[in-house]
């Protein structure tokens, strides 16, 4: 309905249509009027004529109704006001002239004025989405440049790590050009043009999937546990997408470093005041005496250290029944409200 309000006046670029129209509506009212002679007592010589110019006015416009305006006022005045056959008002037919005058004129003016509102409301609803279809342009242009510069940082560290001989330098630009690829991968799926936020039951699907590949592991399957429409807030989603990211990928590595095959399962819960995300894994499990706090793995310490930035909690130990668990502990307050 608002659409077919926001495309009135019709035809506005066939001049000739419009007034064609205008010339059969006040054609219609006459030959509606004079029907209605019998039925309606002397006084009422408007009666049609008023609704027709009203109709249109609406239809086709300000010019359109005031030419039906005008063709009613002198059909009323010559057939239906005395003297009969004259367009000389008497003085009463003068009176009900200028009330006629009068009346259809503020309401061609009003209408006129709605219409003109509506222009100018369907050009700026244009204009806004103009804007919003470049704006989105843009957003993926940069999206695209961002993720072309983390490829382009990683293929000149991957370079780098070829001239150096010491291993542990080598695997050190090794785990910096995996986490470059991570980060890339995440922001490619949290972040929206329209900044709305990603529920992780949706999200966290596509994330295992494309982790797991780029691993080159295709046997290992993976699961998603999560309530529907958990959110997080927009800057606590990249750091924990990392820290799932990390167990993950601690998994793959380490868990099934003998396996092709194995199964992920990524849950995610509540746990008295906080907001839980596990990752469990059916691997070989963890070294005997292994202590996460402990550990000098680079991946093990950002996870840490990102869940402590967002006050919560990381830990790594092992399954009751096989393999290992990680656990995130977040408070409540960072998840997003729905």
């Amino acid at each position: 309905m608002n659409r077919f309000l926001e495309s009135l006046p019709l035809a506005r670029d066939r001049a000739s249509l419009r007034y064609g129209a205008a010339l059969a509506i006040s054609s219609l009212a006459l030959a509606l009027r004079f029907a209605l002679v019998p039925a309606l007592p002397s006084g009422f010589p408007f009666t049609t004529f008023f609704p027709a110019a009203i109709i249109a006015t609406f239809l086709l416009g300000a010019g359109p109704g005031v030419l039906t305006a005008l063709l009613g006022a002198a059909a009323g005045l010559y057939f239906f006001l005395p003297p009969l056959w004259s367009l000389a008002p008497g003085h009463s037919a003068a009176f009900a002239l200028g009330v006629y005058a009068a009346v259809v004129t503020l309401t061609i003016l009003i209408i006129h004025w709605m219409q003109r509102a509506n222009i100018r409301l369907r050009a700026e609803r244009q204009r806004g989405e103009d804007l919003a279809a470049h704006a989105e342009l843009l957003f993926h242009e940069l999206q695209h440049r961002v993720s072309n510069n983390l490829q382009m940082i990683g293929s000149v560290l991957s370079l780098q790590r070829r001239r150096i001989t010491d291993p542990g330098a080598s695997q050190a630009l090794a785990d910096a050009v995996a986490k470059l690829q991570t980060i890339g991968r995440i922001q490619r799926q949290l972040y929206n043009p329209d900044g709305a936020h990603l529920s992780l039951d949706r999200f966290l699907p596509d994330l295992l999937a494309d982790l797991v590949n780029a691993g080159g592991r295709p046997g290992i399957e993976c699961s998603v546990e999560a309530k529907a429409g958990v959110q997080l807030e927009a800057h606590a989603a990249i750091p924990v997408a990392l820290i799932i990211a990390e167990a993950v990928a601690n998994a793959v590595e380490h868990g099934f470093a003998d396996r092709e095959t194995g199964t992920i399962g990524v849950h995610v819960g509540f746990e008295g005041e906080q907001l839980l995300l596990s990752v469990v894994d059916d691997g070989v499990g963890l070294p005997a005496g292994f202590d996460a706090a402990a550990s000098n793995s680079l991946g093990l310490k950002i996870a840490r250290t990102l869940a402590e930035q967002l006050g919560g909690q990381f830990s790594l130990t092992p399954n009751a029944v096989q393999g290992s668990v990680a656990k995130l502990h977040l408070p409540i307050e960072w998840r997003a409200s729905a």
